[in-house]
């Protein structure tokens, strides 16, 4: 057999060396060499395959090209257009259902995790008899030896009701299966979703809690789970935590010194607040007795009521010095010195008289340090109705409070005279905190303007970041404020609120004790005592306002009911506690300069 080579010739390989001589016939010069036709074929075949080769290479490169192209262009018109509604991102998917909150500091409040529920069923059983293979209550006890802390009246109620629902909200994996292992269908686990407060009942009336919708969707219903619930529930919004303008370790050292003040006075409630009064921001606000919000049945929690924004209060002298204030800014008080009448005022048929007189006539400084509610009452009738029912007005008194909380008592204002103003009665008791009620709130914003240099801002529970607190309204002049300043000082350290001071702190504050409104009149026995302060009152960072709600003479108080008993003593172990948390550290060697005032109240001293 012949092989064929595609070299520059056509002679066989196989033929004799040059020089020899060829075997077979001769061949004749000039002529040329046949191809043979096998040889034409196999080069045709190895031709078709090549361009073959080259045509699917060519196929291949222009479908990666056209695949790229059409990559890049969607990769386009998502980064402009968006991706379609229906499309999740896998870090969408991963997040879960409710955004966490955090106070000021990045603490976690609420958080939502995956866990176990205890669920009865009663219509698991396909046929119509008991959904229970034993009695509900044999059933409970076997569910109390599973877990210790189940309520075991409850989960026999649950378990004989056709309606079912939930008997545990939290349960651990190991337990769930020692409930299967009992043999009842109706008993089931599903796993869901739980809202979990690491910090108990700590800030509850801040945060409020959550609850199951139709879709099973966690839904605020109470607090800042309320107020955010459109952003926790946002999955643009909720991979990043909202920040509250609590400070959990002020807040727990508030309702710790309030449980305090409550046990100590035999008190059935409490309320109080910490603000900043440059900004409005709540550090804490604690409504005493509170309530679990980790609770499954927690809507049905008697103390879901917030004392400090949605209860309505006589805060009695607590008003003094505003209304003091809004008669030194309207001029009325110019002369401290001045010795106004403070004997019985005698109008319309009442009588208003002090508790403690100390004499015929007293200073208005004297007057705040003693509490006098004569001279109070005749400073505010030379002031007018009108100007000072525009200054409470221009306090917000007249109105809910401002805050983001769904739950905001309206005052009870008084009534006006046809003419649009207040009776001459109604503005001497206004004047001393009778005849109006507001929340502790109301009164923790009116202190923040009268000190931080006359300008209102309403309060909030959302972290404000440096440099854009809002500008407010002015109520008060910069000079007014300075000498409110002087005078809350002197009242913490000559007259009732000296079991409020706090060394080093340089606190300033009111008392306030008024009997409880009850059927169109008042309560003897029963007191609301406040203290409204401030600190340090040189420079005001703070206004703390702590509220008893019924407290009784016990041997901690001196069998004393009033504020300065009660409520300030409070303050006084409070603000040392929050004050380096706040940046607020005590000074001996600073205070108000009260130099210009002192003598005209030692003298009676």
């Amino acid at each position: 057999m012949t092989v064929l080579t595609l070299g520059t010739g056509l002679e066989p390989t196989n033929g004799p060396a040059a020089g020899s001589t060829p075997s077979g016939p001769a061949i004749k010069r000039g002529a040329p060499p046949a191809i043979p036709a096998g040889r034409v074929k196999f080069v045709h075949m190895r031709y078709s395959l090549l361009v073959t080769a080259r045509l699917r290479l060519l196929v291949i490169i222009g479908a990666f090209v056209l695949i790229a192209m059409i990559a890049l262009m969607r990769v386009g018109y998502l980064g402009f257009v968006g991706s379609a509604p229906s499309q999740t991102s896998l870090a969408e998917a991963l997040l879960p259902p409710r955004g966490e909150i955090t106070d000021r500091n990045g603490t976690p409040l609420a958080r939502t995790f995956p866990a176990y529920a205890l669920w009865f069923n009663p219509k698991a059983m396909e046929d119509d008899g008991s959904p229970l293979v034993a009695e509900p209550t044999e059933v409970a006890e076997r569910l109390k030896t599973i877990f210790p802390d189940l309520d075991l009246e409850r989960a026999v109620r649950v378990l004989s009701s056709d309606r079912g629902g939930y008997i545990l909200r939290r349960v651990l994996p190991e337990d769930a299966n020692r409930v299967f292992e009992l043999g009842e269908v109706a008993l089931e686990i599903p796993r869901e979703y739980d809202r979990h407060y690491p910090q108990g009942s700590l800030g509850s009336h801040v945060l409020g809690y959550v609850m199951e919708n139709d879709q099973q969707d966690l839904v605020g219903q109470l607090g800042m789970e309320q107020v955010l619930n459109p952003q926790l529930s946002d999955p643009e919004l909720r991979a990043e935590p909202v920040a509250l303008s609590i400070d959990l370790r002020v807040q727990g050292a508030l309702e710790d010194e309030l449980s305090r003040g409550m046990l100590a006075t035999d008190a059935i409630g409490a309320a109080g607040i910490v603000l900043d009064v440059d900004t409005g921001e709540v550090m804490a606000m604690a409504s005493l007795p509170a309530f679990d919000p980790n609770l499954s049945d927690v809507q049905h929690s008697p103390n879901i009521y917030n004392r400090v924004t949605n209860a309505t209060y006589e805060l009695g002298s607590t008003f003094k010095p505003l209304s003091i204030a809004a008669a030194i800014d309207a001029g009325v008080v110019r002369d401290f010195s001045k010795q106004w009448d403070a004997s019985t005022v005698e109008i319309s048929g009442r009588q208003i008289r002090d508790l403690h007189p100390k004499g015929s006539t007293l200073n208005v400084p004297e007057a705040l340090v003693y509490s006098s509610n004569t001279v109070t009452a005749r400073v505010a009738d030379e002031l007018g109705a009108v100007q000072m029912r525009q200054v409470m007005m221009d306090l917000g008194m007249n109105v809910p409070p401002s805050i983001e909380l769904q739950a905001r008592g309206t005052p009870q204002w008084p009534k006006v005279q046809p003419a649009g103003r207040w009776s001459r009665l109604t503005n001497m008791t206004v004047s001393y905190g009778h005849g109006i009620a507001v929340t502790p709130l109301h009164l923790a914003n009116a202190y923040s303007a009268m000190v931080n240099g006359g300008i209102w801002r309403p309060a909030t529970l959302r972290r404000i970041e440096p440099g854009a607190a809002p500008r407010g309204r002015r109520v008060f002049k910069a000079s007014t404020s300075s000498r409110m300043r002087q005078l809350l000082r002197m009242i913490s350290m000559y007259g009732t609120g000296r079991s409020a001071n706090a060394p080093g702190y340089r606190v300033g504050g009111k008392t306030g004790s008024a009997e409880k409104a009850s059927g169109g009149g008042y309560r003897e026995t029963a007191l609301i005592s406040s203290f409204a302060a401030a600190f340090p009152m040189d420079r005001p960072r703070f206004v703390v306002v702590t509220v008893l709600d019924e407290p009784r003479g016990t041997a901690a108080s001196q069998g004393q009911r009033t504020a300065a008993f009660t409520a300030a003593p409070i303050v006084k172990e409070l603000v040392p506690r929050i004050g380096p948390m706040l940046g607020v550290r005590p000074d001996a060697t600073r205070d108000v300069d009260i130099s210009d005032l002192r003598y005209l109240v030692e003298g009676r001293r």
